[in-house]
């Protein structure tokens, strides 16, 4: 298991730095992935596009984000994590620029399908690099800070800052432009600044599937991030249209509603894994699975008072976006040797975002189309209930002691010499 870093002030200052960039950039994987869906509307007129074109590049998006995410343990054992990392989020901006440029529902489909793969590829790494530099004791609560800015930037700020620059510029394609220009500068960032570790000796099991899924709660681990995302994905894909076409919410009191999914999330990961360092895995993941399923039960009775389906939603995300933390973070790192990290991080995050982000939203689809849109909440509530069976399952892994400063050594004094009568 990675023992993480002795603790003196220079690396302390370098674990804040590198906690500090990881987070900014995988904000700008949230705002990359999710800026297009309150740009889509000006992109359907402009080139003729339908709902079912947005369906596509949403699944396009997330198919190849999760294949990616499972081959990216041999890549990284290859290429070395800091090549891996700052070629993602380099490429990804890149490829958000060239949004800019579609002409068509094709080319959109193509540039976000190799989006995902960048996606997919700086994930893992992102979690692997944060595991890397934090100590023991502050895993949970880094791990937070890393991912807190990805449903703020991508969920909350996204459609202010669309808007904003929309207004501003009068052009979607300026939009794409724009955002592309940050990521390039972290990645610049990145490079200078990330001092990578020496690679683990490599022995017969390292990077094998087979045995990352023996280690551990990676293979209970791959299930309760099905559930996770099954709970949260189904509810950012379809709660919209049960606000607004169920619910009958006015658009405005619906953006508000929604909002309350990128805030929580925000919240909640600034806290729970931090406190998870404290009192534990298993039962901090416990608890966020039981209130996650009260608050989807308590979401399907709800009336629709928007101020009460705010709250609700932003304390939801609070607890689901925290799982997603703690799962693919500490509950992972904390299973397998850092020779096995890079393959158990990718298949929990890939497995994860294919049948979570791909499979689950579609299987909504369906019982809304068959069955009506509260049907939506009880595919959301079995996630959360089937999380909560799983998590009595999981192996409490002992957390390394916290590690304190080396004190000086005090001087040896010579034994005092006996006295003769």
């Amino acid at each position: 298991m990675n023992t993480g870093m002795p603790t003196t002030a220079a690396n302390s200052r370098y674990e804040r730095s590198m906690v500090l960039l990881l987070s900014l950039s995988f904000g700008l994987v949230g705002l990359d992935r999710f800026i297009i869906l309150p740009l889509f509307p000006v992109i359907m007129h402009d080139l003729q596009l339908d709902y079912q074109d947005l369906g596509y590049l949403s699944a396009a998006l997330a198919f190849t984000w999760g294949l990616s995410a499972l081959g990216m343990g041999s890549v990284i054992e290859r290429l070395g994590t800091r090549r891996v990392l700052v070629t993602s989020i380099a490429v990804l901006s890149l490829l958000s620029g060239f949004s800019a440029l579609a002409t068509g529902v094709l080319g959109l489909v193509i540039l976000r399908g190799l989006m995902g793969i960048c996606e997919g590829a700086f994930t893992p790494t992102s979690i692997i690099v944060t595991n890397e530099v934090s100590r023991p004791d502050r895993r949970g609560l880094n791990l937070g800070i890393q991912q807190a800015l990805f449903p703020i930037l991508g969920l909350c700020l996204g459609p202010l800052i669309a808007a904003y620059l929309l207004q501003i510029t009068g052009s979607w394609r300026a939009v794409f432009a724009i955002i592309s220009l940050p990521g390039l500068l972290l990645a610049g960032y990145l490079w200078k600044i990330y001092r990578p570790l020496p690679a683990p000796q490599a022995d017969r099991t390292a990077g094998t599937w087979l045995a990352a899924f023996k280690s551990g709660n990676v293979s209970l681990n791959i299930l309760i991030m099905f559930c996770i995302l099954t709970c949260q994905f189904v509810l950012c894909a379809m709660l919209p249209s049960y606000l607004t076409d169920h619910m009958h919410l006015e658009t405005l009191s619906m953006a508000f509603v929604i909002s309350a999914i990128g805030l929580g999330g925000f919240i909640g990961q600034l806290i729970i894994p931090g406190m998870s360092d404290r009192l534990g895995r298993k039962p901090v993941v416990s608890v966020c699975f039981m209130t996650s399923s009260t608050l989807v039960g308590l979401l399907i009775v709800s009336p629709p008072l928007p101020w009460l389906l705010f709250l609700q939603l932003f304390l939801l995300s609070f607890f689901n976006f925290s799982l997603i933390c703690m799962t693919v973070g500490p509950l992972t790192s904390e299973s397998v040797t850092p020779a096995l990290l890079p393959t158990a991080t990718g298949i929990v995050v890939g497995f994860g975002e294919i049948l979570g982000g791909g499979l689950s939203p579609a299987v909504a689809g369906f019982a809304a189309s068959h069955f009506g849109l509260p049907s939506i909440l009880y595919v959301a509530l079995s996630g959360s209930l089937a999380g909560l069976l799983l998590s009595f399952l999981l192996k409490e892994q002992a957390l390394e002691p916290r590690r304190s400063r080396v004190r000086e050594a005090l001087p040896i004094l010579p034994a005092p010499l006996p006295l003769k009568d």
